[in-house]
């Protein structure tokens, strides 16, 4: 899908001042301003590249890129000036540039529209707004499971948060099971050995009039899950007809669910079908980039483009849900996810540590998560409400103020992610703040 550069613009910079933004592909792929000097945040390694950043996607030592966005504030008082795609739900094209002496030169490898603004957010904000997407419904506030127990979560852990919630006096919308409810990726209607029942905890999350959330990854499959064992041909294959690859993670290779199979979009409509009537009706979907992926997809779709593929199965998932739900994006390609989604992630993940593993600002750390969100911030309103990541307030947690700061500074989708017992005083009344301050 990726074809030749051409050039779009030439530019005069004061190479001293210029400042350059460059969007990612993802969520979690690092976003943000930089001056000409500095090195912009790449993959440290192969599988992060799949996983976190655009892939097949490799950047030259020395260039800036945007994945369909790409702004440059020339610094000598001259506009700021913002190359776009031109239809960025269907194509994306990568935008670079790259400086010799005072002069920047601007390619890309797709068609893109010139915008002129004063400043950087505001030339992106300009643009957002030009798209005419619905104001989105405000966000509920949230507690969710898996920054305190992550994939070791228990049912008996939510009902303990679930009391602590009335007990502290917390103002909670929606209590969202994040991962290891499930005993496999794909197979999301079958519980690990940790849970009893979703319906009985639901159940008991509305008897508290509070709603019920969950947390799934949707186009990922686990290689050794009953799903790919007894339907191979629901996933999508690469150009030898092997599975489609989307990286590595909880310690094992990623499959990719076709959702362009019909069984395979059934079977997608089915889990979200049931989810929603066992009374869950707030989704976290995440791992979103997996079904953006390059690969051989169904008969009549083998030459299916994979944004066209990606936005047919959110479709499967919202007219599953229904209208009414609220559908928060994670892992998910930007600018392909325009229209689809309540609310979106908008940084890599956050942490109980400052800094991410190996300084890839794709990985988990409040740093990268405060980074990338910051530099979104013009997304929120106007794309969708923005998720800058779960607030932590436990003892535990480094720099603590610093992250709670930035979570309530954005405005956007407030969720906590403690064991609400171990908040000490400053947490309960932080967490009690930043939830009372959200738009309800």
């Amino acid at each position: 899908m990726h074809h030749s550069f051409t050039p779009v613009a030439s530019v005069l910079v004061d190479p001293r001042r210029a400042r350059v933004h460059e969007e990612g592909w993802q969520s979690w792929s690092p976003s943000g301003t930089y001056a000409l000097d500095q090195a912009p945040y790449r993959p440290t390694d192969a599988n992060w590249a799949t996983v976190c950043y655009r892939p097949g996607v490799t950047v030259p030592a020395g260039a800036f890129q945007g994945e369909g966005l790409l702004a440059l504030d020339p610094g000598d008082g001259s506009p700021v000036r913002l190359w776009a795609a031109a239809d960025p739900t269907h194509e994306v094209p990568s935008v670079r540039l790259t400086v010799t002496g005072d002069r920047a030169e601007v390619t890309a490898d797709g068609p893109v529209k010139e915008w002129t603004g004063t400043d950087i957010p505001s030339v992106l904000g300009d643009w957002a707004g030009s798209l005419g997407l619905p104001a989105p419904r405000p966000a509920p506030t949230v507690w969710c499971s898996w920054y305190e127990y992550f994939t070791e979560v228990t049912e008996d852990d939510i009902h303990e948060n679930l009391r602590a919630m009335d007990t502290l006096d917390l103002p909670i919308d929606v209590v969202q099971i994040d991962d290891g409810y499930q005993r496999a990726l794909g197979d999301w209607l079958t519980l690990s050995g940790r849970f009893r029942s979703r319906e009985a905890i639901a159940d008991a999350i509305r008897a508290r009039g509070r709603r019920a959330g969950i947390w799934t990854a949707p186009f990922l499959v686990d290689p050794a899950s009953d799903l790919a064992a007894e339907h191979p041909d629901w996933l999508v294959r690469d150009a030898e007809g092997g599975p489609a690859h989307a990286g590595r993670n909880w310690g094992h290779d990623l499959c990719v669910l076709d959702t362009t199979h019909p069984e395979a979009a059934a079977y997608l409509d089915d889990v979200f079908r049931t989810l929603r009537a066992e009374g869950y009706d707030y989704f976290k979907v995440d791992f979103l980039y997996a079904g953006a992926l390059e690969g051989v997809r169904h008969g009549d779709h083998e030459n299916m483009d994979a944004l066209s593929a990606y936005r047919a199965g959110i479709g499967v998932i919202r007219e599953a849900i229904g209208p009414d739900a609220y559908l928060l994006g994670c892992g998910a390609p930007i600018l392909p996810s325009l229209g689809l989604f309540d609310a979106m992630r908008v940084s890599p993940d956050t942490a109980p540590h400052r800094r991410p593993e190996a300084g890839d600002y794709s990985q988990p750390g409040q740093d990268p998560a405060e980074f990338t969100g910051a530099a979104r911030q013009w997304q929120h309103g106007r794309l969708w409400v923005n998720d800058p990541d779960c607030l932590m307030a436990r003892p535990a947690v480094e720099t603590r103020e610093r992250w709670a700061a930035h979570v309530a500074a954005t405005g956007g989708l407030m969720a906590s992610s403690d064991r609400l017992l171990s908040l000490d005083q400053w947490g309960v009344e932080t967490t009690r703040r930043i939830l009372s301050g959200a738009t309800r």
